[in-house]
């Protein structure tokens, strides 16, 4: 059974440790900027690969935009309502019982997270070798170079890494919009282009939505970052809601103008056809400049993502440790800097040899669509919340109840599904893994009944 929801005024004066810092700019940067890594300057081009229309391009962003804000939205419901660190942790464990919280942190913080922060170490490295040519195991050296100083960067203190985030979000926000107004002042660019704006037909465009659908929602992953620092918000019961829903606003405009920009310059068709189209539209109206500069821009970018992955992930199996159902260590908070330095270092250990031994790939594969099996129970959660514990102090109540949460987890199931389907080897994987943390789970809970 799961224990008596804790209510939003005694989740905010809990003794932590941690330091309530992040303003409302401060906590709708950290969203952004994690949203926002590379997926805008190589995704679009496989959308219009699948799509081949103008109209349907912006369509797919647009939707996959508003389907997120519904998940966004219940997350701010629950993130008000117990704004503390661990996110999902939190209130997963809460709205369906301690094995629950468990499995999402040994899912996503144990696993996910250190994969997607090696990835885009990664991704990083191979951009930085743009300008300096770096060899493989050269790129290696800067990914887990990169790691080790965002990491030791955050250890320093909250209002480090939060500054550090709101100029990387700045700068890589004012580079795409860069990008869109020499798309539309350049010469180059045409509304010709723009042709079709729908497809002749719409037969068999079922599947090929689907695909471009899941590839949309996964470039918006990212939304729920900023609840794994609701421990240390200020004024969480307002200040969590709106940076979560002022942060995906701003990123559903951003990839909806730059995929506009990317169609006005090379069509639906020179879109589907460029590997790089970010770097293909940037050459056709700034020249031989443009590849450098959209180079620059997605080093910015990643860096920016793992800033704020590396800042919200480490607060989770804080939490967990804190509830005791992991490493003790990882629930301490350093006295003077009041971060969570065991969990930072463990989580920049663990990403770095991913990123050196190249792990994170089949990883990523393997767990990955679980996050989202998650997000539907934690968007499910509102729903029972509401009726478990009615009495639960709500500073913010999701918009449009309860299709919101229902629109949201029926959007989740088939994405899901759709996963599932598309790579079935891969999924059972997934699930083997996450379902190897349960001996994990019996052990802490041996232990914390023990004391």
């Amino acid at each position: 059974m799961p224990e008596p929801a804790r209510t939003a005024e005694a989740a905010v004066t809990a003794p932590t440790g941690l330091k309530r810092e992040l303003s409302l700019f401060d906590a709708t940067t950290i969203n952004v900027g994690t949203m926002i890594a590379s997926a805008i300057f190589i995704v679009p081009s496989m959308i219009a690969l699948q799509l081949r229309a103008s109209g349907l391009v912006l369509a797919v962003w647009i939707l996959g935009g508003v389907v997120s804000l519904l998940g966004a939205l219940c997350m701010a419901e629950l993130g008000a309502a117990f704004p503390r660190a661990g996110g999902l942790f939190v209130y997963l464990r809460e709205a369906y019982g301690p094995v629950w919280g468990f499995l999402y942190g040994w899912a996503v913080a144990v696993l996910v997270n250190p994969a997607s922060i090696a990835a885009i170490g990664a991704i990083f490295a191979a951009y930085v070798s743009f300008f300096v040519p770096l060899g493989a195991t050269a790129q290696k050296a800067v990914a887990v170079g990169s790691i080790v100083a965002l990491t030791l960067l955050n250890c320093a203190g909250v209002r480090a890494g939060a500054v550090t985030q709101n100029v990387l979000t700045t700068l890589k926000v004012a580079a795409l919009a860069g990008l869109v107004v020499a798309a539309f002042a350049l010469p180059g660019g045409s509304g010709g282009q723009l042709a079709p704006w729908l497809p002749a037909s719409f037969d068999g465009l079922w599947g090929p939505v689907g695909i471009a659908m899941v590839a949309v929602l996964f470039a918006y992953d990212g939304w729920i970052e900023i609840t794994y620092v609701g421990g240390e918000v200020e004024h969480p019961g307002r200040v969590l809601p709106q940076s979560i829903v002022y942060s995906l606003v701003i990123v559903i405009a951003v990839y909806t103008l730059v995929n506009l920009a990317f169609l006005y310059v090379l069509a639906p068709a020179g879109m589907a056809g460029s590997a790089l189209v970010a770097s293909d539209a940037a050459t056709v109206v700034l020249g031989s400049a443009g590849a450098a500069f959209v180079a620059a821009a997605i080093v910015i970018a990643t860096l920016g993502a793992n800033n704020g992955i590396v800042l919200t992930s480490a607060r989770i199996p804080y939490a967990m440790a804190r509830d005791g159902a992991f490493f003790a260590w990882a629930g301490r908070v350093h006295p003077s800097l009041g971060t969570p330095v065991p969990a930072l270092l463990a989580q920049g250990a663990v990403a770095s040899v991913m990123a050196l031994t190249g792990t994170y790939e089949q990883l990523f594969t393997y767990v990955v669509f679980a996050s989202w099996v998650f997000y539907a129970m934690g968007a499910a959660a509102v729903i029972r919340l509401r009726r478990t514990a009615p009495d639960l102090p709500r500073p913010y109540r999701a918009w449009g109840y309860p299709w919101t949460p229902l629109v949201f987890v029926g959007f989740a199931i088939w994405l899901v599904a759709s996963t599932v389907l598309e790579t079935p080897r891969e999924a059972l994987v997934g699930v083997v893994i996450v379902a190897a943390g349960l001996p994990l789970y019996r052990h802490w809970s041996r232990e914390r009944q023990s004391t």
